[in-house]
């Protein structure tokens, strides 16, 4: 579950994707419908854009599309079998084209919602609203430098054509969550400046924050993993705490770029609040976090979903430590997610979860 943010500028999102366009130059590479590509010219016009009907990504393309805008879920996503891989690829890249919209620098706090209310739409399949147009609507002033995110939202009607094209159930599930994280940007947007800046007031509007932009990951990832009738007898408890899964990892993404964010006129920290009484909290999510991966192998769940939900709980709980004792902008090194991957694929080889899952899930429900 990649956390993410909302409300103000990209920032440091900006560092993970390859420079594919200049855009100062206004040459911005357009992905037509079906994968292909086609310039904007560099006045910027873009009214002889490609009309055909869109095309489901390629595997390759989708693939991609996730290299250039999240390195975190790059490496994440391949560790699923299909159809999940699909699915919770397509849920991502949905998710990041709303929030290149809502971070939208160069926009108004209004600009902002207007095409966020616009994206709405189009998950609404509302009669009338063109993916096409609105993408290149959204383009004709770039909401973002980042190549990755502008060739996304270009290719709007072909992300579109590929959620029509995955399991029914599943593209219902991406819709409703989507829609709901769609919305709830919205009204974060209406508590934010006239330029979108936004400052968090106390502990629990940072809570209902990281619900609409993590929580409900988690809500949309256990939904799709319980599609396994497998998991149906664990639905119940998987659900509880999935929110507290998706908290977790935002309030460690969060305090771990607490001081370059400040830097950059962003403050998620609320004022009065201890920084200590964060950081126990993202212990507590974090507890809560392995707890939901115990659920999970207890059910029998398939070793591509243990690898998928057990890594990321690892590097936080990694990130965490490190943040208590070094402070902001501490991070793991490459050493330490390669050991830290090796040492959950070993765990998985003998039918296990790692040993630091376990020590942090605590005793079982009735156990000693």
């Amino acid at each position: 579950m990649e956390t993410r943010r909302a409300g103000v500028p990209s920032g440091p999102r900006a560092r993970r994707a390859n420079v594919l366009a200049c855009v100062g130059g206004w040459l911005v590479a357009v992905r037509a419908p079906g994968g292909r590509s086609a310039p904007v010219p560099e006045d910027g016009s873009l009214s002889d854009a490609p009309t055909e009907t869109a095309l489901p990504f390629r595997d390759d393309e989708l693939a991609d599309f996730l290299e250039r805008t999240s390195r975190t879920f790059a490496l994440a996503i391949p560790l699923l079998d299909e159809p999940l891989r699909r699915e919770v690829g397509l849920g991502y890249l949905l998710l990041r084209v709303a929030d290149t919209l809502e971070d939208a620098a160069p926009w108004t706090r209004d600009e902002r919602r207007q095409a966020l209310a616009a994206f709405e739409s189009l998950l609404q399949e509302t009669p009338g609203v063109d993916a096409g147009a609105l993408s290149r609507e959204w383009l004709s002033r770039p909401p973002s430098e980042n190549a990755g995110y502008l060739d996304l939202l270009a290719s709007t009607p072909t992300l579109l054509a590929s959620l029509d094209a995955i399991r029914p159930e599943a593209g219902a599930i991406l819709r409703h969550f989507v829609l709901k994280t769609v919305q709830g940007m919205g009204q974060v947007l209406a508590g934010a400046s006239e330029g979108g800046l936004l400052q968090l007031g106390s502990l629990q509007s940072l809570r209902d924050y990281c619900y609409i932009v993590a929580g409900l990951v988690g809500e949309l990832l256990t939904e799709l993993f319980v599609l396994d009738p497998r998991l149906a007898m664990y639905a119940p408890n998987l659900r509880s705490l999935a929110p507290l899964f998706g908290e977790g990892l935002q309030l460690v993404n969060i305090l771990k770029d607490a001081r370059q964010d400040r830097k950059e006129g962003r403050v998620w920290l609320p004022e009065g609040v201890q920084l200590q009484d964060v950081e126990r909290l993202a212990g507590e999510d974090l507890i809560a976090a392995a707890r939901y991966v115990r659920a999970l192998h207890l059910a029998g769940a398939p070793r591509d979903v243990l690898a998928f939900t057990t890594m990321p709980l690892l590097l936080a709980q990694a990130t965490l430590e490190l943040l208590v004792r070094d402070g902001a902008g501490a991070k793991v090194s490459r050493a330490v997610v390669s050991a830290q991957l090796n040492m959950l694929q070993a765990a998985l080889d003998r039918g296990m979860l790692p040993e630091a899952v376990e020590a942090l899930a605590g005793p079982m429900p009735g156990g000693p």
